[in-house]
């Protein structure tokens, strides 16, 4: 509910932050710019988030449209996630925020310090 009235919202910014807005999300995305991944190599990639919430963030993505979720039908099953062509559209801010990172992180970690 609560996330409904930010995506109705008539303010770019708040209808952006309902598909972006943890900080699991954008790290995805970021993870899926260039390749397909299943679930495992996503939980390995990232590390720190839980099982649970990976599952609760590519649920959520993949109903905002950004992600694709293929299932093969094979055994072992496989389940294989991949940008759509919308998420694609994400990758060039989210490479963006990176390269800002990189250009401030070192004036961050001496002024923490």
């Amino acid at each position: 509910m609560k996330k409904d009235v930010f995506r109705y919202n008539s303010c770019p910014a708040y209808r952006s932050m309902a598909i972006l807005g943890s900080k699991w999300k954008p790290i995805i995305i970021y993870m899926l710019r260039e390749r397909k991944a299943r679930f495992g190599q996503l939980h390995a990639a990232i590390g720190t988030i839980s099982k649970k919430v990976l599952t609760d963030m590519l649920k959520e993505l993949e109903t905002d449209g950004v992600l694709l979720r293929e299932e093969f039908k094979e055994l072992p099953p496989r389940v294989e996630y991949s940008l759509t062509e919308k998420g694609s559209t994400l990758v060039p801010i989210i490479v963006q925020l990176a390269r800002w990172d990189n250009m401030h992180y070192e004036s961050l970690t001496t002024t923490v310090s």
